[in-house]
Protein backbone atom coordinates (compact mmCIF):
# COMPACT_ATOMS: atom_id res chain seq x y z
CA UNK A 1 0.00 0.00 0.00
CA UNK A 2 2.83 2.72 1.09
CA UNK A 3 4.42 1.49 -2.42
CA UNK A 4 1.33 2.30 -4.10
CA UNK A 5 1.19 5.83 -2.76
CA UNK A 6 4.90 6.65 -3.39
CA UNK A 7 4.68 5.78 -6.70
CA UNK A 8 1.09 7.84 -7.06
CA UNK A 9 2.99 11.10 -5.26
CA UNK A 10 5.81 10.82 -7.82
CA UNK A 11 3.32 10.93 -10.91
CA UNK A 12 3.24 14.45 -12.53
CA UNK A 13 0.30 16.58 -11.41
CA UNK A 14 -2.45 16.26 -14.82
CA UNK A 15 -3.02 19.54 -16.03
CA UNK A 16 -6.52 20.11 -16.17
CA UNK A 17 -7.94 20.95 -20.07
CA UNK A 18 -7.68 24.19 -21.20
CA UNK A 19 -10.84 26.12 -22.22
CA UNK A 20 -9.92 25.58 -25.83
CA UNK A 21 -9.36 21.78 -25.08
CA UNK A 22 -12.83 21.58 -23.21
CA UNK A 23 -14.71 23.43 -26.56
CA UNK A 24 -12.93 20.92 -28.77
CA UNK A 25 -13.64 17.64 -27.33
CA UNK A 26 -17.66 19.05 -26.52
CA UNK A 27 -20.46 17.53 -27.73
CA UNK A 28 -20.87 20.64 -30.11
CA UNK A 29 -17.64 20.40 -31.91
CA UNK A 30 -18.61 16.47 -32.45
CA UNK A 31 -21.99 17.17 -33.80
CA UNK A 32 -20.51 19.85 -36.05
CA UNK A 33 -17.70 17.28 -37.29
CA UNK A 34 -20.20 14.93 -38.02
CA UNK A 35 -22.82 16.82 -39.73
CA UNK A 36 -21.51 17.82 -43.43
CA UNK A 37 -24.19 20.40 -44.13
CA UNK A 38 -23.22 22.15 -41.25
CA UNK A 39 -19.55 22.71 -42.27
CA UNK A 40 -20.63 24.07 -45.65
CA UNK A 41 -22.72 26.28 -44.76
CA UNK A 42 -20.57 27.32 -42.13
CA UNK A 43 -17.81 27.55 -44.64
CA UNK A 44 -20.18 29.56 -47.20
CA UNK A 45 -21.19 31.98 -44.27
CA UNK A 46 -17.39 32.63 -42.95
CA UNK A 47 -16.62 33.37 -47.28
CA UNK A 48 -19.47 35.63 -47.24
CA UNK A 49 -18.19 37.36 -43.66
CA UNK A 50 -14.83 37.71 -44.95
CA UNK A 51 -15.60 38.91 -48.62
CA UNK A 52 -18.17 41.53 -46.99
CA UNK A 53 -14.99 42.71 -44.29
CA UNK A 54 -12.27 42.65 -47.32
CA UNK A 55 -14.24 44.55 -49.98
CA UNK A 56 -12.17 47.59 -50.13
CA UNK A 57 -9.21 45.40 -50.88
CA UNK A 58 -10.77 42.56 -52.77
CA UNK A 59 -12.90 44.75 -54.85
CA UNK A 60 -11.42 45.38 -58.69
CA UNK A 61 -12.98 48.41 -58.51
CA UNK A 62 -14.36 51.39 -55.78
CA UNK A 63 -18.18 51.50 -57.07
CA UNK A 64 -18.87 54.81 -55.23
CA UNK A 65 -15.59 56.59 -57.13
CA UNK A 66 -16.75 58.29 -60.32
CA UNK A 67 -13.60 59.01 -61.73
CA UNK A 68 -13.39 55.18 -62.02
CA UNK A 69 -16.42 54.20 -63.95
CA UNK A 70 -16.85 55.09 -67.77
CA UNK A 71 -20.14 55.16 -69.32
CA UNK A 72 -18.34 53.37 -72.35
CA UNK A 73 -18.38 50.00 -70.12
CA UNK A 74 -21.89 50.12 -69.16
CA UNK A 75 -24.35 46.67 -69.68
CA UNK A 76 -21.10 44.61 -70.53
CA UNK A 77 -22.33 40.61 -70.23
CA UNK A 78 -20.51 38.43 -68.43
CA UNK A 79 -16.88 36.92 -69.49
CA UNK A 80 -18.30 33.50 -70.72
CA UNK A 81 -21.05 35.65 -72.58
CA UNK A 82 -19.78 37.24 -76.17
CA UNK A 83 -18.63 40.39 -75.60
CA UNK A 84 -17.72 39.90 -72.30
CA UNK A 85 -14.51 41.26 -70.22
CA UNK A 86 -11.72 39.57 -68.26
CA UNK A 87 -11.50 42.68 -66.13
CA UNK A 88 -15.42 42.44 -65.70
CA UNK A 89 -16.20 38.68 -65.05
CA UNK A 90 -19.51 39.16 -63.75
CA UNK A 91 -19.97 42.28 -66.20
CA UNK A 92 -21.06 45.80 -65.58
CA UNK A 93 -24.18 47.69 -64.66
CA UNK A 94 -25.93 50.90 -66.23
CA UNK A 95 -23.62 53.00 -65.20
CA UNK A 96 -20.38 51.12 -66.35
CA UNK A 97 -19.78 49.71 -62.61
CA UNK A 98 -18.20 46.02 -62.12
CA UNK A 99 -21.02 44.05 -61.07
CA UNK A 100 -18.56 41.59 -58.99
CA UNK A 101 -16.94 44.75 -57.13
CA UNK A 102 -20.68 46.23 -56.71
CA UNK A 103 -21.77 43.15 -54.74
CA UNK A 104 -18.97 42.86 -52.28
CA UNK A 105 -20.01 46.24 -51.33
CA UNK A 106 -24.05 45.28 -51.09
CA UNK A 107 -23.19 42.00 -49.46
CA UNK A 108 -21.30 44.19 -47.27
CA UNK A 109 -24.05 46.62 -46.30
CA UNK A 110 -26.64 43.93 -46.32
CA UNK A 111 -24.76 41.96 -43.58
CA UNK A 112 -24.35 44.80 -41.47
CA UNK A 113 -27.87 45.67 -41.07
CA UNK A 114 -29.07 42.29 -40.46
CA UNK A 115 -26.47 41.73 -38.23
CA UNK A 116 -27.01 45.06 -36.11
CA UNK A 117 -30.85 44.27 -36.52
CA UNK A 118 -30.80 40.98 -34.97
CA UNK A 119 -28.43 42.23 -32.28
CA UNK A 120 -30.96 45.18 -31.71
CA UNK A 121 -33.86 42.64 -31.74
CA UNK A 122 -32.15 39.59 -29.48
CA UNK A 123 -31.40 42.33 -26.60
CA UNK A 124 -34.87 43.61 -26.33
CA UNK A 125 -36.70 40.59 -26.82
CA UNK A 126 -34.07 38.94 -24.47
CA UNK A 127 -34.50 41.78 -21.99
CA UNK A 128 -38.32 41.80 -21.72
CA UNK A 129 -38.62 37.79 -21.64
CA UNK A 130 -36.47 37.41 -18.87
CA UNK A 131 -38.70 40.69 -17.01
CA UNK A 132 -42.23 39.15 -17.70
CA UNK A 133 -41.28 35.47 -17.52
CA UNK A 134 -39.63 36.58 -13.81
CA UNK A 135 -41.75 39.32 -12.89
CA UNK A 136 -45.22 37.65 -13.77
CA UNK A 137 -48.34 39.53 -12.91
CA UNK A 138 -49.41 42.64 -14.47
CA UNK A 139 -45.96 43.21 -16.44
CA UNK A 140 -46.03 39.64 -17.95
CA UNK A 141 -49.65 40.37 -19.15
CA UNK A 142 -48.50 43.58 -20.57
CA UNK A 143 -45.80 42.44 -22.20
CA UNK A 144 -47.40 39.23 -23.80
CA UNK A 145 -50.12 41.10 -25.41
CA UNK A 146 -47.77 43.73 -26.81
CA UNK A 147 -46.64 40.44 -28.02
CA UNK A 148 -49.84 39.26 -29.09
CA UNK A 149 -50.54 42.76 -30.85
CA UNK A 150 -47.25 42.38 -33.14
CA UNK A 151 -47.83 39.19 -34.47
CA UNK A 152 -51.13 39.75 -35.81
CA UNK A 153 -49.31 41.73 -38.32
CA UNK A 154 -46.56 40.58 -40.54
CA UNK A 155 -42.74 41.30 -39.93
CA UNK A 156 -42.44 42.75 -43.50
CA UNK A 157 -45.61 45.14 -42.83
CA UNK A 158 -44.27 46.36 -39.51
CA UNK A 159 -40.97 47.31 -41.01
CA UNK A 160 -42.92 48.81 -44.27
CA UNK A 161 -44.93 50.79 -41.78
CA UNK A 162 -41.89 52.11 -39.35
CA UNK A 163 -39.84 53.28 -42.58
CA UNK A 164 -42.17 54.56 -44.56
CA UNK A 165 -42.97 56.86 -41.23
CA UNK A 166 -39.61 58.15 -40.94
CA UNK A 167 -39.64 59.02 -44.82
CA UNK A 168 -42.81 61.26 -44.41
CA UNK A 169 -42.44 62.49 -41.16
CA UNK A 170 -38.32 63.14 -41.72
CA UNK A 171 -36.90 65.82 -43.81
CA UNK A 172 -35.42 64.52 -47.03
CA UNK A 173 -31.99 65.35 -45.72
CA UNK A 174 -31.98 64.34 -42.10
CA UNK A 175 -33.94 60.21 -43.44
CA UNK A 176 -30.38 60.16 -45.72
CA UNK A 177 -28.24 60.41 -43.15
CA UNK A 178 -29.64 58.08 -41.07
CA UNK A 179 -31.64 55.75 -43.40
CA UNK A 180 -29.14 53.02 -42.07
CA UNK A 181 -30.19 53.31 -38.65
CA UNK A 182 -33.94 53.51 -39.63
CA UNK A 183 -33.57 50.21 -41.33
CA UNK A 184 -32.28 48.23 -38.43
CA UNK A 185 -34.85 50.13 -36.12
CA UNK A 186 -37.49 49.39 -38.19
CA UNK A 187 -36.39 45.23 -38.69
CA UNK A 188 -35.08 44.64 -35.05
CA UNK A 189 -38.59 46.09 -33.49
CA UNK A 190 -41.02 44.10 -35.46
CA UNK A 191 -38.34 40.35 -34.61
CA UNK A 192 -38.24 40.79 -30.90
CA UNK A 193 -41.63 38.84 -30.51
CA UNK A 194 -39.78 35.64 -31.11
CA UNK A 195 -37.33 36.10 -28.27
CA UNK A 196 -39.42 37.49 -25.74
CA UNK A 197 -41.77 34.26 -25.74
CA UNK A 198 -39.16 31.54 -25.62
CA UNK A 199 -36.86 33.07 -22.84
CA UNK A 200 -40.17 34.40 -20.77
CA UNK A 201 -41.26 30.48 -21.09
CA UNK A 202 -37.61 29.44 -20.28
CA UNK A 203 -37.48 31.91 -17.12
CA UNK A 204 -40.98 30.51 -15.76
CA UNK A 205 -39.31 27.20 -15.85
CA UNK A 206 -35.40 28.11 -14.05
CA UNK A 207 -37.56 30.85 -11.66
CA UNK A 208 -38.73 27.59 -9.60
CA UNK A 209 -35.14 26.39 -9.55
CA UNK A 210 -33.21 25.38 -6.55
CA UNK A 211 -30.22 27.53 -7.54
CA UNK A 212 -32.94 30.40 -8.20
CA UNK A 213 -34.06 29.91 -4.51
CA UNK A 214 -30.31 29.84 -2.78
CA UNK A 215 -29.44 33.33 -4.67
CA UNK A 216 -32.96 35.02 -3.27
CA UNK A 217 -32.31 33.72 0.00
CA UNK A 218 -28.61 34.99 0.17
CA UNK A 219 -29.94 38.52 -0.92
CA UNK A 220 -29.28 38.59 -4.80
CA UNK A 221 -31.21 41.31 -6.32
CA UNK A 222 -33.58 40.35 -9.04
CA UNK A 223 -31.27 42.09 -11.82
CA UNK A 224 -28.66 40.24 -10.39
CA UNK A 225 -30.20 37.09 -10.42
CA UNK A 226 -31.86 37.53 -14.16
CA UNK A 227 -28.80 38.03 -15.85
CA UNK A 228 -26.22 36.53 -14.17
CA UNK A 229 -27.72 32.83 -13.41
CA UNK A 230 -31.35 32.46 -15.32
CA UNK A 231 -29.76 34.29 -18.28
CA UNK A 232 -26.89 31.57 -19.38
CA UNK A 233 -29.47 28.68 -19.24
CA UNK A 234 -31.91 30.41 -22.17
CA UNK A 235 -29.45 30.99 -24.42
CA UNK A 236 -29.38 27.73 -25.91
CA UNK A 237 -32.24 28.43 -27.73
CA UNK A 238 -31.96 32.08 -28.30
CA UNK A 239 -29.01 31.34 -30.04
CA UNK A 240 -30.81 29.51 -32.14
CA UNK A 241 -33.41 31.90 -32.85
CA UNK A 242 -30.87 34.39 -33.42
CA UNK A 243 -29.35 32.55 -36.17
CA UNK A 244 -32.98 31.97 -38.28
CA UNK A 245 -33.50 35.46 -37.42
CA UNK A 246 -30.41 36.79 -39.28
CA UNK A 247 -31.32 35.18 -42.67
CA UNK A 248 -35.20 36.93 -42.18
CA UNK A 249 -33.58 40.39 -41.45
CA UNK A 250 -31.27 40.27 -44.58
CA UNK A 251 -34.38 38.96 -46.85
CA UNK A 252 -36.96 41.65 -44.72
CA UNK A 253 -33.70 44.22 -45.69
CA UNK A 254 -33.77 43.15 -49.42
CA UNK A 255 -37.54 43.28 -49.89
CA UNK A 256 -37.41 46.94 -47.95
CA UNK A 257 -34.40 48.19 -50.60
CA UNK A 258 -36.73 46.39 -53.53
CA UNK A 259 -39.63 48.66 -52.63
CA UNK A 260 -37.52 51.19 -52.60
CA UNK A 261 -37.71 51.83 -49.00
CA UNK A 262 -34.68 50.29 -47.36
CA UNK A 263 -31.05 51.71 -47.79
CA UNK A 264 -30.45 55.13 -49.93
CA UNK A 265 -29.03 54.37 -54.11
CA UNK A 266 -26.11 55.98 -52.28
CA UNK A 267 -25.35 52.56 -50.12
CA UNK A 268 -26.95 49.90 -52.37
CA UNK A 269 -27.37 46.66 -50.68
CA UNK A 270 -28.18 43.39 -52.21
CA UNK A 271 -32.18 44.25 -52.50
CA UNK A 272 -31.15 47.66 -53.56
CA UNK A 273 -29.39 45.93 -56.37
CA UNK A 274 -31.79 43.21 -57.73
CA UNK A 275 -34.34 46.37 -57.69
CA UNK A 276 -31.69 48.44 -60.06
CA UNK A 277 -31.59 45.22 -62.08
CA UNK A 278 -35.04 44.34 -62.58
CA UNK A 279 -35.63 47.66 -64.53
CA UNK A 280 -33.86 46.32 -67.27
CA UNK A 281 -34.24 42.30 -67.43
CA UNK A 282 -36.84 42.61 -70.01
CA UNK A 283 -34.04 43.52 -72.16
CA UNK A 284 -31.95 41.28 -71.93
CA UNK A 285 -29.55 42.24 -69.64
CA UNK A 286 -30.80 39.42 -66.46
CA UNK A 287 -27.15 39.28 -64.98
CA UNK A 288 -27.33 42.80 -63.43
CA UNK A 289 -30.20 41.12 -61.23
CA UNK A 290 -30.11 37.24 -61.53
CA UNK A 291 -26.20 37.81 -59.69
CA UNK A 292 -27.09 39.41 -56.58
CA UNK A 293 -30.12 37.58 -56.26
CA UNK A 294 -28.33 34.45 -56.39
CA UNK A 295 -26.10 35.51 -53.62
CA UNK A 296 -28.75 36.34 -51.72
CA UNK A 297 -30.57 32.99 -52.35
CA UNK A 298 -26.96 31.22 -51.06
CA UNK A 299 -26.35 33.63 -48.49
CA UNK A 300 -29.88 33.04 -46.57
CA UNK A 301 -29.48 29.40 -47.36
CA UNK A 302 -26.46 28.97 -45.84
CA UNK A 303 -27.98 30.62 -42.38
CA UNK A 304 -31.04 28.65 -42.59
CA UNK A 305 -29.16 25.44 -42.90
CA UNK A 306 -26.62 26.43 -40.02
CA UNK A 307 -30.09 27.65 -37.93
CA UNK A 308 -31.57 23.83 -38.56
CA UNK A 309 -28.08 22.40 -37.29
CA UNK A 310 -27.91 24.57 -34.12
CA UNK A 311 -31.93 24.00 -33.65
CA UNK A 312 -31.33 19.95 -33.58
CA UNK A 313 -27.69 20.14 -31.21
CA UNK A 314 -30.01 22.15 -28.46
CA UNK A 315 -32.98 20.27 -29.00
CA UNK A 316 -32.87 17.86 -25.62
CA UNK A 317 -35.78 15.51 -27.31
CA UNK A 318 -32.88 14.63 -30.14
CA UNK A 319 -29.85 13.32 -27.74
Amino acid sequence: MNEISQASAALPPVAAPSAWQRFADSDFVYSFKRSPTAMVSACVLLLFVLIALLAPLLAPQDPFDPAALELMNARLPPVWLDGGQMRFPLGTDGQGRDLLSVLMYGLRISLMVSFCATLFSLVIGVTLGLISGYAGGRIDNLVMRLADMQLSFPTVLVALLIDGLSHSLLPREVHERIALLVVIFAIGISTWVQYARTVRGATLVEKSKDYVHAARLIGMGPLRILFRHVLPNVLGPVLVIATLSLGLSILTEATLSFLGLGVPPTSPSLGTLIRVGNEVLFSGEWWVTVMPGITLVLLVLAINLLGDWLRDVFNPKLK
